[in-house]
């Protein structure tokens, strides 16, 4: 088949515009270090949307209040998995409970902002934005990763959050590597075969065409190199068969393929238990648990736990009175989840009180740009002036 550089050329331009960051972006990958702040270390975040239940996710099992408050969800002390004297995990925690046990698992309590919106949007809105002005139009992960000179991915059923949306657009979405395969114009054999036999070529006198064969060259290395970590990758853990454990399961497939993308966001839906608390929440939290423990083990077995953080939030919290439908209601504070080695191990900060309650709710002590802060610092080396709206002084959660 005869193919002009011409030809060459289009096809190019077609290949690229249908191929995602992480293809485009491969010559340009951050320099390698796994210290906490270095330019190869990862985020991966898990929304947890609905509003977790934090006061039954982290319990405060020897406080009178606590069980006078949830006559029906109240959960029995003999299946309660101890963090210390005072709190508990959830009895379905139990990958929390390991990871904790591994020095692993951070728990940063009593999260929340000023005057908080319990609306789900709204505040799912203000957690994605760092900010509840409507003035700002991008999310705080779009607004930091041209800062790291990466990007970001999203796996999950629901649409992308704000939080990845900037000025380009949102991040690439994907549900496996399967979308990342090299594609050419009606996926001619011929015109792939011929593309690729003219981007490995000698360079080229005109500097033009030698631009365009170099970054061609590189995009179909990167497209090779995931096709074949889709095929040869080997987990080492057994992740749940639920949407949560295979999103997981995917970025430490991306991960261990070795994309330049630093951010990682997915998903876990149905924290809104207004009703029948107890078996819905207990299922999402087995799920939750089970699933980042994996991942977890899976990173460490490929080398990656070192260099790779997850963090875990709700837009907000539940009310500590259950309600007349052995639910609970919208609240407030909640804790956040970290995992990884950087991390302080158990509860940061105190839990909050059961004695002071803000109309039946929690207060929070702990503002969650705080913790934005910290990570953007310390984990991904961006300084947090130039991505979020004030001073916010980073919470201290590295060791």
């Amino acid at each position: 088949m005869k193919f002009s550089r011409r030809d060459f050329l289009a096809a190019s331009a077609v290949v690229g515009a249908g191929l995602p960051g992480i293809f485009r972006r491969a010559a340009w990958a951050a320099p390698k270090s796994d210290q906490p702040g270095g330019r190869d270390t990862v985020l991966v975040v898990v929304q947890l949307t609905g509003g977790n239940d934090g006061l039954n996710t982290v319990i405060p099992f020897r406080h009178p209040v606590y069980a006078a408050s949830r006559p029906t969800l109240v959960q029995p002390a003999d299946r309660i998995r101890r963090i210390d004297d005072d709190l508990a995990f959830h009895p379905e925690l139990e990958g929390f409970s390991t990871l904790l046990e591994q020095g692993a698992l951070g728990i940063v309590q009593g999260v929340g902002y000023p005057n908080p919106n319990r609306s789900h949007f709204e505040s799912m809105d203000i957690w994605h934005k760092a900010t509840p002005s409507s003035q700002e139009r991008y999310g705080w992960l779009a607004r930091s990763t041209p800062l790291m000179g990466a990007g970001a991915i999203y796996s999950a059923d629901a649409a992308p959050p704000l939080a990845l949306y900037g000025s380009t657009g949102y991040a690439p979405s994907l549900k496996s590597l399967v979308d990342y395969r090299l594609k050419t114009p009606g996926d001619d054999p011929d015109v792939r075969a011929a593309i690729e036999s003219f981007a490995a070529s000698q360079p080229d006198e005109n500097d033009l065409l030698s631009f365009v064969r170099s970054s061609a060259r590189q995009t179909y290395e990167s497209s090779e190199r995931i096709a074949r970590a889709a095929a040869e990758y080997a987990p080492a853990a057994s992740y749940p068969e639920t949407p949560l454990g295979q999103h997981l399961k995917l970025f430490a497939q991306l991960i261990d393929a070795g994309v330049p993308e630093r951010v990682y966001y997915t998903s876990l839906d149905g924290f809104d238990t207004h009703a029948a608390q107890s078996l819905s929440h207990g299922q999402l939290l087995r799920n939750l648990a089970d699933s980042v423990l994996a991942f977890r083990e899976d990173l460490k077995h490929h080398g990656h736990d070192r260099r790779v953080l997850t963090v875990m939030f709700s837009e907000f919290g539940r009310r500590v009175n259950e309600n007349g439908s052995q639910g609970t209601d919208h609240g407030t504070a909640a804790p956040m989840f970290l995992v990884g080695d950087a991390i302080r191990t158990g509860p940061i900060g105190a839990h909050p009180s059961l004695d002071d309650l803000d109309d039946g709710d929690l207060k929070f002590h702990t503002d969650f740009r705080s913790v934005y802060a910290a990570l953007l610092e310390r984990w991904l080396g961006v300084d947090p002036a130039r991505v979020l709206d004030g001073n916010f002084a980073p919470s201290d959660l590295f060791a």
